[in-house]
């Protein structure tokens, strides 16, 4: 018998330690639906146990059912056959499991049946069940297409479609991207045209749909023929019925579980969600950037079960009179992995929690207006955050995920290139992960401006206002000088007025503000527990070199590179 939540301590740690409260008091409106409905909690200690039961419940399906059928699910596969998608055995009871569970309206509001869930803890449970099957994430996490009808869709659409996701009788997909418009959604082609009853129908092609055989799809479409761009864009609920046809799935490298469509629509009835003309300025990047946490768990997750395959294999595998995790080599490379995925679980819950209480006011404005003017100005600094943090996160564990699961395989040395252990299915798994939902090169883009105007640094400030951490001076010594570096290089970046310069040097520079920060939250985190002290110290230690060579590679005389890289290639 295996629980994921229970075998994990760390998960464990941030749930009691985490400060959570301002993000349960506005997911339970004050705890106003106690006694409304049968499981909505009295006050911040009953929320907090009825986080803990159902992660306990999502523990041990990943563990005890979901994580057995992870190796027949990969090499059986989703399938197309007929024009119909077929989801593989394995795939196909864990959907069915969730849902007897009620964990598919994991973050719906109780009244359509969902249960209620901040976005923190919906992270916990992606990372334990990608942990289990990373394919599986892919299905499970597209929750968010129920969320986006959730915050904008009318009443009817609300009470027409949500209960039907929470039960699990429907099935979710969002299709964005297109042949000719891969991450430039404002390129995209399908055409949605209104009839003179008022409907919409869909015609065009869209391309690398996950899960695209769902019941229901939020399908991006231009609506507005005389507008170009991003403007010109709308989204729209399509059920799927005859007018939608799959063409195939690919063929892929890695989450041979998970189905990914192509889709021909020809005269496809759909309805509008929203307004027209803010289907990408507004819904489909609050839709994006959902999933992009989404990733960044489903990255974590799949850290997780290869370091757990690497200590394994280590300890029982013998050379030399010993086990190979006696090799101080080999030490180094578990010990690097487990610390560097516990910087990544500390900056992809925080990133929820700043989320969440985005989310959390967001609502707020909507349900009591009049409440909402004081905290105006809080809703404007977290949504500056969530839109620095979010892209900050998935960069950075979808980056490490690809390295830990490479020194999982050499640990494994050549048993871990075959198919007889579960690293090489990880290693493959986690390959996307820095691709889909957007590269970690348009990550980059997106975290950039948060850096240059300073909104990374006031989070800094925030941190070390709210939370005392002078009993850590050496981490917190460490962490400040990552700070320093940071600013100097913002400075030079600036100094130089160039946007090639800041273009060139963005990568870098988002690098560089994600250890920062990842020092800081390992420090806090280490102010209760004592072994978090030594993953502090260890993580602070590098970060600290690591940060200093950017900031050397951004203030350096000598460019060489950004004068001599685009003359080389010609």
């Amino acid at each position: 018998m295996s629980n994921f939540y229970l075998d994990n301590p760390d998960i464990l740690h941030h749930l009691q330690h985490m400060d959570l409260e301002q993000v349960i008091r506005l997911k339970e409106q004050d705890f106003a639906q106690h006694g409304v409905y049968a499981h909505a909690p009295q006050d911040l200690p009953d929320a907090l146990d009825n986080y803990h039961r159902v992660l306990e419940i999502v523990g041990q399906i990943a563990g005890d059912f979901v994580a057995p059928r992870a190796d027949a699910v990969d090499r059986e596969g989703a399938r197309f056959e007929d024009g119909a998608v077929h989801y593989a055995q394995g795939t196909k009871e864990a959907l069915e499991r969730l849902a007897q569970a009620d964990l598919m309206g994991f973050t719906l509001p109780r009244e359509y049946g969902g249960i209620n869930m901040p976005k923190t803890v919906y992270s916990m449970a992606i990372e334990m069940i990608s942990r289990a099957d990373a394919s599986l994430m892919n299905l499970f996490g597209l929750q968010e297409i129920a969320d986006t009808i959730c915050k904008f869709g009318s009443r009817e659409q609300k009470e027409r479609y949500l209960p039907r996701f929470c039960s699990g009788e429907t099935s979710g997909a969002m299709a964005l991207t297109e042949p000719d418009a891969g991450s430039d959604l404002q390129s995209i082609s399908l055409r949605a045209d209104q009839n003179e009853d008022g409907g919409w129908v869909l015609n065009g092609v869209k391309r690398f749909i996950t899960n695209g055989c769902a019941d229901v799809s939020l399908v991006m479409a231009r609506s507005e023929p005389g507008i170009s761009g991003g403007r010109g864009v709308s989204l729209f609920i399509y059920e799927r019925d005859e007018h939608m046809r799959i063409r195939r799935i690919e063929d892929k490298l890695g989450i041979h579980g998970s189905p990914t469509c192509e889709l021909q629509f020809q005269d496809a009835p759909a309805e509008l969600l929203g307004e027209r003309k803010k289907g990408l300025v507004k819904y489909t990047m609050s839709l994006m950037n959902g999933a992009r946490l989404g990733v960044a768990a489903q990255a974590v997750g799949v850290a997780e079960a290869a370091l757990r395959e690497a200590k394994g294999y280590a300890r029982q595998r013998v050379q030399f009179g010993q086990s190979i995790d006696r090799f101080l080599p080999v030490t180094e490379m578990l010990a690097e992995m487990q610390v560097s995925i516990q910087a990544g679980r500390s900056l992809l819950y925080e990133t929820s929690r700043l989320v969440d209480i985005k989310e959390g006011l967001e609502e707020l404005a909507e349900r009591d207006p009049e409440q909402a003017k004081s905290r105006k100005d809080a809703l404007k600094r977290y949504t500056r955050y969530s839109a620095l943090f979010t892209p900050l996160v998935k960069a950075y564990t979808s980056e490490v995920v690809n390295d830990i699961c490479d020194m999982a395989i050499q640990i494994h040395g050549g048993t871990g290139y075959t198919k007889d252990f579960p690293v090489e299915r990880l290693y493959r798994d986690a390959r996307i992960t820095n691709i889909y939902e957007g590269t970690t090169q348009l990550q980059v883009v997106a975290a950039i401006g948060g850096i240059m105007t300073g909104t990374f640094f006031d989070w800094l400030d925030v941190l070390e206002q709210d939370t005392d951490l002078s009993s850590l001076p050496a981490q917190l010594e460490g962490a400040r000088e990552c700070r320093k570096a940071c600013e100097a290089a913002v400075a030079q970046i600036k100094e130089r007025a160039d946007s090639r310069f800041q273009e060139f040097h963005a990568r870098r520079l988002v690098d560089m503000a994600a250890e920062t920060g990842m020092a800081y939250l390992l420090v806090r985190d280490a102010l209760h527990l004592d072994h978090k002290r030594d993953a502090a110290e260890l993580f602070v230690s590098r970060a600290v070199r690591r940060v200093h060579s950017r900031r050397e590679a951004i203030c350096a005389q000598n460019q060489v590179w950004f004068d001599k890289a685009q003359t080389l290639l010609g």
